[in-house]
């Protein structure tokens, strides 16, 4: 049986697109999704039958598994309770958004764990959990819905091209889902960046949207010391911590961003481009620290 194809764009009711893809995840279909990267298949990951279909539809086996989509960085912590701190800063910075983080996934009393078991062996075969949080609206409240976690993956067959659009959906798995969620062609049109988290490092098991500078950038520890006019006080704390750090880290001050630190200063009532303060100029100087070049910046949201 042919799919149903929505047009979200066009469709007259928003609300009930949503409550019929809700409905038949629900009811262990498949539902093709339009995300920011390339167009998805989505299975509810509470329906082993349907995750199982999922399987067959891709011919794939537990050594590929899927990852689970979300609803935000928050949930993250049900699913995987001991989530390490820079898998936290990654899921914070980068959902919703076009990045998978693969964690580790053993503990019991996460939501990951409550699965159905044959669910378990699918999307977490090896102790491991992808979890990702599109930044799609669609999906997103999808999933504010729907009761559990979408098992996702590309809506493609095996080795052919990404689906970018409902209409290259349709060619490659139409047969095999009941709802096409039509919402024009995908932002970026290439994968989602996959990135395993182990402890304080992370490593890029498949490129992506987010290029790896800007992954380590997004990891690195970041403080923002804050004054009021970021002349004085707050400038010369950013100076002495970066001081600190260096010597703690054993490196230049110049090297700081490459080891993930990252510190910066503001003012609440700062205006842009203000040169810092004489005396505290001066106060750097018999540190050996030059803040001659500094210039004032806002806070922002």
């Amino acid at each position: 049986m042919p799919p149903v194809v929505i047009d979200v764009r066009n469709a007259e009711d928003a609300r009930d697109v949503i409550h019929r893809a809700v409905q038949a995840l629900a009811e262990g279909r498949l539902v093709a999704f339009p995300t920011e990267t390339v167009y998805g298949i989505g299975a509810s990951a509470c329906r082993p039958e349907a995750v199982e279909r999922l399987m067959a539809v891709k011919s794939r086996t537990a050594k590929s598994p899927f990852t689970l989509a979300i609803k935000s960085a928050e949930e993250a912590i049900d699913f995987v309770p001991d989530m390490v701190p820079l898998a936290r800063r990654l899921a914070r910075r980068c959902w919703p958004g076009p990045v998978t983080l693969v964690v580790d996934s053993q503990h019991r009393e996460g939501l990951t764990a409550q699965l159905p078991e044959a669910v378990r062996g699918i999307v977490s075969p090896n102790g491991t959990v992808g979890l990702r949080v599109p930044a799609n609206e669609i999906v997103l409240d999808v999933l504010r819905m729907l009761a559990g976690p979408i098992a996702l993956t590309s809506a493609n067959r095996h080795g052919e091209p990404d689906a970018v659009t409902a209409d290259e959906v349709k060619r490659a798995v139409g047969d095999d889902v009941a709802l096409i969620l039509d919402d024009g062609p995908c932002r970026y049109g290439q994968p989602s960046s996959v990135v395993r988290v182990r402890g304080n490092r992370f490593e890029v098991l498949r490129e992506g949207v987010v290029a790896e500078g800007t992954l380590r950038r997004l990891a690195s520890v970041m403080v923002v010391v804050v004054c009021t006019g970021n002349t004085c006080r707050s400038p010369m704390a950013e100076m002495m911590l970066r001081q600190r750090l260096a010597s703690l880290v054993k490196c230049r001050l110049d090297e700081l961003e490459d080891r993930g630190f990252v510190v910066k200063s503001a003012g609440i009532a700062a205006a842009a481009g203000s040169p810092p303060a004489p005396e505290a100029v001066q106060v750097m100087c018999d540190r050996g620290l030059d803040l001659a070049k500094h210039e004032s910046q806002p806070l922002t949201d």
